[in-house]
């Protein structure tokens, strides 16, 4: 049975996370206890707690946080607990990885079987009622979504199932066939997760764009068939009139979460492409939307979470064929999270996880 209490980081407030003794979860009717083996910080996670008002509230949006609460929704863990009335298949000691929204079941999205768009759209680790992973144990509803992994599959390895999961769906989303152009924009740990979920795709080509340097290389070596810093540059317009015959490219998924990267995307793509918005943004984002309808045409997708794309992270990490190495660059015990929010945002850093 676990200790009753445990350490863990409470968010009362932006730039307020704390680390402090709480008490261990106590599990209800047909939930689950896991023992926190891993959780990684999300670029989410930072700008929630640097004030964003996608998560405070602000400039028309009603506030998604709701605290005190314990952050954090990448986590991998073994379970600790199992609750009354139980009727799952897991059994104690399993490792597992969890979907991060947990639906409510009853809103007319989870009823249409579009559960990752729930109206109460409870993602574990920005609300009380239903903790992260930036502690050392972390309850699971019933109505979570729950996945066993393998045991011998390594930390740094495991520790990328959520993210990579979500890069699934984007790809997913952005119907890529082998005749496509495909611009990613952003390689960081989600642009890469979508970098290497495309390049199964065979697309004529796969341009990942990054400012930094050795992101751009990694990219190359999860599948990119070029990496450009097009933020200061010219070189990638010059590309993709050449790969295109000045067409324009077919895909552009931004994944960097500069609102920069959008008006980039619009001019870039051909007229009748797919764009794909995945980023989670610090502050508004000013477009000429004329450019979507009267002069192009495009198909704009949004992204959000990862819908049924939790099996398929999992069973393309443990094959190989989702490539990993270098992603995870830095594994931080839980007390010192402030040094992991740090190395997040810097450039020496891709994937910064917290052991508790």
């Amino acid at each position: 049975m676990p200790m009753k209490t445990m350490n863990a980081v409470v968010a009362y407030g932006k730039h307020d996370y704390r680390l402090e003794q709480v008490k261990v979860p106590a599990v209800g009717q047909g939930e689950l206890l896991l023992k926190v083996e891993a959780c990684g910080v999300c670029a989410g996670d930072i700008k929630c707690f640097e004030g964003g008002f996608r998560f405070w509230g602000g400039q028309g949006n009603p506030p998604y946080c709701e605290p005190p609460f314990i952050p954090g929704h990448e986590f991998i863990g073994h379970i600790a607990e199992i609750g009354p009335g139980y009727t799952g298949e897991l059994s104690l000691g399993d490792r597992v990885a969890v979907e991060q929204i947990v639906p409510c079941g009853e809103c007319a999205y989870c009823k249409s079987g579009q559960y990752w768009l729930c109206a109460p759209h409870d993602v574990f680790g920005f609300k009380g009622k239903l903790n992260g992973g930036f502690a050392e144990y972390v309850r699971v509803p019933k109505n979570a979504f729950v996945y066993p992994i393998p045991a011998s599959l390594p930390i740094d390895k495991a520790a990328l199932i959520e993210p990579y999961a979500c890069g699934i769906h984007a790809v997913d989303r952005a119907e890529i066939s082998a005749d496509d152009v495909v611009v990613i924009a952003g390689a960081g740990t989600l642009g890469l997760a979508m970098v290497t979920a495309a390049s199964r795709l065979h697309p004529r080509a796969l341009i990942s764009i990054d400012p930094v340097e050795r992101l751009r290389k990694l990219a190359l070596s999860l599948g990119a068939t070029h990496a450009m810093d097009a933020w200061t540059k010219e070189e990638l317009p010059a590309l993709i009139r050449d790969l295109t015959s000045d067409v324009g490219c077919d895909v552009y998924i931004e994944a960097s979460g500069h609102t920069a990267a959008i008006s980039q995307g619009l001019n870039l793509i051909r007229k009748g492409g797919r764009f794909v918005e995945f980023s989670v943004f610090a502050g508004p984002a000013n477009i000429d939307w004329s450019i979507i309808g009267d002069a192009k045409e495009l198909t704009i997708y949004g992204s959000s979470l990862s819908p049924r794309c939790f099996p398929r992270s999992i069973s393309g990490i443990v094959s190989g064929e989702l490539k990993t190495n270098g992603v995870v660059t830095h594994a931080i015990p839980l007390a010192d999270f402030q040094n992991a929010f740090s190395l997040a945002k810097a450039h020496e850093s891709i994937k910064v996880i917290l052991i508790p």
